[in-house]
Parts: structure tokens; sequence; C-alpha cells
């Protein structure tokens, strides 16, 4: 058989042969392709090396030109002056957000008898009228009489239905536990033991430091009596700063929290859901006997949002300590600034549906601008699709 595979091979006409060895090449390239699209894939999966390119695409942002070594010393002693006056800038930008912080305190002022209103109605320390409850749909969403009637009447017999199986809830049951899973951000950190204890969570409240005293807020997340902890108020505190730093004051981009404090959490014995008990089976050296030890370690948790790491008075932290504090602080922000404020939105979905929306208009657009130029091109008599054949894929020979 090697004879006649051998005389074929050389029977075979030498263009044949290069037609065989361009298929080669081509499913070593595809092979390649393939192993490099699956190692791209693993790598966009690693936070860490994400990290650093993020680290290395801001590195690359603004690089100088080499332009200003080649200017005058009279005009970079100019430039030094604009850089002074740029100084001054950051400095009046950061009186600028102190001042908001102040309007912050002070509508949150005008905000909370409607908060706690709204904390009222969850909990069902109050009953709200028929004229607080009349709702009206935007003009879009609204239906014709007859389907309005027809769902009307079926959601009359659903709850006559749910009357007699069970007695009315009270307030709005597990409203901000709703919330919470409906929020990615937040779902991510929540555990399956933690959904009981969150179903006593009745509000979350936005505390500003006084005026006059360093900038700060405050978040007090208030629990009805439960069987897992004593505490009725479990509060994070963010200590934040507005100023340029004068080793970097070009950096300076508003307020930016420095760091937090969490508290401690008085767990009934049993029911700390942050720590775990595990057992561990060991093997002694010299006799060959085993025993069973058992060790308490810590346990994935939302509450350990309550116990976040500190920070050194050096302010340097090891790589872990600065991730956990980096997501913390974007927890603490987005809570302050986006669910305390819309929590019913958010409790309904409709809040979640806005953002979504907003990342498919920019879809939508690009989408626009690519059919525009694709009509362009195809109405342009000059016009040669050969020429926009994107070449195939190249693959380094070794």
């Amino acid at each position: 058989m090697a004879d006649i595979d051998n005389k074929d091979q050389a029977e075979m006409d030498p263009a044949d042969m290069e037609d065989v060895e361009d298929v080669e090449e081509e499913e070593t390239c595809e092979d390649e392709n393939s192993k490099a699209r699956q190692l791209t894939v693993q790598m966009m999966q690693n936070p860490q090396i994400l990290a650093a390119l993020q680290e290395r695409l801001d590195g690359l942002n603004g690089s100088p030109s080499g332009y200003m070594e080649s200017l005058p010393k009279v005009v970079k002693r100019r430039v030094n002056a604009l850089k002074n006056l740029q100084v001054k800038c950051a400095h009046i930008e950061a009186k600028f957000y102190e001042e908001v912080h102040e309007l912050e305190r002070k509508y949150a002022a005008l905000y909370q008898p409607l908060f706690d209103k709204r904390s009222e109605i969850v909990s069902a320390a109050y009953e709200p009228t028929d004229e607080e409850c009349e709702w009206k749909a935007d003009e879009e969403e609204e239906l014709t009489v007859s389907k309005q009637d027809e769902m009307k009447e079926k959601a009359k017999l659903e709850e006559e239905k749910k009357d007699e199986e069970k007695e009315d809830p009270k307030g709005i049951p597990e409203f901000w536990s709703t919330v919470f899973k409906n929020v990615d951000l937040l779902s991510d950190m929540l555990q399956e033991h933690d959904e009981p204890i969150l179903k006593h969570l009745q509000d979350i409240k936005v505390k500003f430091s006084d005026p006059g005293q360093p900038m700060s807020f405050t978040l007090e997340f208030h629990f009805e009596p439960n069987e897992f902890f004593t505490n009725t108020v479990l509060t994070k505190v963010y200590k934040m700063r507005s100023e340029p730093d004068e080793s970097d004051p070009f950096s300076f981009d508003g307020p930016e929290i420095m760091s937090c404090t969490g508290c401690t959490i008085d767990w009934t014995k049993g029911k700390n859901v942050t720590l775990k008990t595990i057992k561990k089976k060991q093997k002694h050296k010299g006799r060959g006997t085993v025993r069973t030890v058992t060790k308490t370690v810590p346990n994935d948790s939302f509450f350990n949002f309550f116990s976040p790491p500190e920070v050194p008075e050096n302010g340097e932290l090891d790589e872990d300590s600065e991730a956990v504090l980096t997501a913390d602080f974007e927890i603490g922000h987005f809570i302050r600034e986006r669910i305390v404020p819309r929590a019913v939105l958010y409790f309904t979905g409709e809040a979640i549906e806005d953002d979504d929306d907003d990342y498919d208009e920019e879809g939508e657009e690009a989408d626009d601008e690519e059919g525009e130029e694709e009509a362009d091109e195809e109405n342009d008599p000059d016009y040669d699709p050969k020429k926009d054949a994107a070449p195939p894929a190249e693959c380094k020979q070794q």
C-alpha cells in the first residue's frame, strides 16, 4: 500500500499538490484562530487580566506626542503658568462639589417625609387612600375600554379566590428583598441563606454629615424584630473627600470615597450566616489514627457588607482588599444615588427597563448609521463590493 500511495503522490499533478498544501494551511490557520478565540474568551473571564489590561489602556490614553519636549523654554514657561491656573480650577471645582453636597443635604430633608410615608406603606403602618392609589398609565400603556374591563373582572376573580385561601397580606411583602434581587449589582451579593433575613428589612435611609463636619454619608438598614439578630438598624458610613490631591491635582474628578466603616451585628446564637462550620479529618503522622476537627470559617453572605476591610493609616492595601473596597464603594454609591430615591421602580423593574432602553437606543443609533452607510454605497454607481470584502485571516507560520 505504501508503494501505491507513493506512486499516486509521484503521479499527482504539481498544481494539485499546491491545492493540497493550501487546504492544509487553511485548516491549520482555522485551528490556530479557534485556539486564539478560546484563549481570548478565557482571558476576558479573568478579572486580574482585565484589570491589568484596563490599567495598560488607561496608561495609553493621552500619551504625550513629544511636542512638549520640542517647545522652546520660554513657551514651556508659559505652559507651566497654564498648569498653575488649572490647579486653581481644580480647587474651585472642589468647592463646587462641597456646595452640591450641601444642596443634597438640604433636599434630602425635603425628600425624607415622602420616603417615610413609603416606609409606612411598605410595613403596613399606613394604608393609602383610594385617591393615593389611583395611577394613570402612560398613553402607550393604556388599553381599550373593553380590554380594561376584561382584565378588571379577571383580577377581581383572582383576588376573591386569594381572599378565600388566605388573609390579605399586610403592606408590600418582601419589598426590599425584591429590589435587591432585581438589581444585578446587589443580587450578586445575595446568598440563599440571606433571603429569609432580608424579608425583615423594612427601610433603607441615607443620612448626610452635619454642616461643618467632614463630608460623609451613612446608609441605615432598618429591620423589624427577627430571630437572626437583635439589631434594629445596621449602618454603613462612607467618608468622602472633595479636594485635589497635592501630589496629583489634575486627577481630581469630584468627591471620592476614602474609607467606610460597618457595624457589629449582634447575631442570635446559631444564626450567624457570615460564618460556617466545617469538619476536617486529620491523620496522625506517627500513629496513623484519624480524628475529625471542627472549624469555623468565613461564609459568603450579603451581611459581610457590614464588615469591610479596614484601610491602614498609610492608605496601602493589598490587591484583594483594594478590589473588595472598590466594589464596596460602588455598591454604597449606587444604593445612595439610585436605590433609595427610586426604590419602587426597582421593585417593579421599570428602572431596570429604563437602563436597558438606554443601551438599546445607542445600539439602534449605531445600526441606523450603518444602514445609512450601506444605502449610500449601494446608490454609488462607482461602488465595488469586492474592494470592501475582508481578506481572509492570516495565521503566522512558526
